[in-house]
């Protein structure tokens, strides 16, 4: 009996750096798991010659040939449905008709992929909303499960409950926590704060006794780790994301600044040590919860770095969840 395999599609097309980068990428995620194959989805040419110059394991590697890209300028929907030989069309059907396939990387178009995550992956029989979550490092260890970061800016309470539970059992399958601890985001740690949305989706979550809620969650504790998974609506993650990654930036230039000026190189190593926990090349990309399978929106100016651990996060999720074929 062969070796049990699990398969990641990775759309090469639609990132700002082009498909050698996504390729030298998923080419170094092979050597950092025996039993992982795959499945590149894009330009044949390209793609070709990228695992040429990386000398990677053809035997591990499928090419799948496009002949079209969905950009950021194109309409999502009519972009799904008119390209049809386009790379994200092509790599959401292979993801979803094949078994082996375990996720998906895309570092293209973040509506597209939504729409077709939608599209292509909704779970049978159930309506639930598909939410963008981010994975962020905590302040006490371990990490935060920030949902939703821009998918759903209008939201109902309903809406968040569901966010909820996606965030709390991908934290479960993620990083095996048994019970993760769900905090909703506030203006204000008391019952008693937040607009309409926070108050209604607060006591919705209160009487929900199928998941580990512990309250209001204020944005100067977004990351502290007093909670497992941040909930809130789409407009607001997204300010939490974009400015956690701002002030990380800052912080970084700063100390490079000063350690320049003073001539003091020793304080480079702590630049090292925030570079590799606050960037986003480190820290993979962001997880489209409550499809059928998982997808992985890599920035769109990800390095390879990046690309290798988007690919570790749902060869991570396979091992958690048994998935072999």
């Amino acid at each position: 009996m062969g070796a049990k395999r699990i398969t990641v599609v990775i759309d090469t097309m639609g990132s700002d750096r082009g498909p050698e980068t996504i390729v030298k990428g998923a080419c170094q995620a092979l050597l950092d798991s025996e039993d992982l194959d795959v499945c590149l989805v894009g330009d044949k040419d390209a793609i070709e010659k990228a695992i040429e110059d990386n000398k990677a394991p053809k035997d591990r590697i499928r090419v799948v040939p496009t002949t079209e890209v969905i950009t950021n300028f194109d309409h999502p929907v009519m972009a799904l449905q008119s390209k049809k030989d386009s790379s994200l069309v092509k790599a959401l059907t292979i993801l979803r008709d094949e078994e082996t396939c375990v996720g998906l990387v895309n570092a293209g178009s973040t509506g597209a992929l939504l729409v077709g995550s939608m599209m292509f992956l909704s779970k049978p029989g159930e309506r639930v909303r598909p939410a963008l979550a981010a994975v962020l490092p905590a302040e006490k260890g371990g990490f935060v499960c920030l949902v939703d970061t821009g998918a759903n800016i209008d939201c109902l309470p309903s809406m968040l409950v569901q966010f909820a539970h996606q965030g709390s059992d991908f934290m479960k399958d993620m990083y095996r926590i048994e019970s993760p601890k769900v905090g909703l985001l506030s203006n204000g740690a008391e019952e008693t704060k937040g607009n309409k949305l926070v108050k209604e989706t607060h006591q919705m979550l209160k009487e929900d006794k199928s998941i580990n809620f512990v309250g209001n969650i204020e944005g100067t504790n977004a990351l502290s780790g007093d909670c497992d998974v941040l909930v809130c609506d789409g407009f607001a993650g997204n300010q939490v994301l974009k400015n956690s990654e701002g002030i990380a930036r800052r912080i970084i230039t700063d100390i490079v600044k000063y350690s320049k000026q003073t001539g003091k190189p020793e304080f480079m190593a702590l630049v090292q040590h925030l570079m590799a926990t606050y960037d986003f090349n480190s820290l993979g990309g962001g997880i489209v919860l409550g499809v059928d399978k998982p997808v992985i929106k890599a920035h769109g100016a990800a390095n390879e770095s990046s690309i290798r651990n988007t690919v570790k996060m749902l060869v991570n999720l396979a091992h958690n969840k048994n998935i072999y074929v």
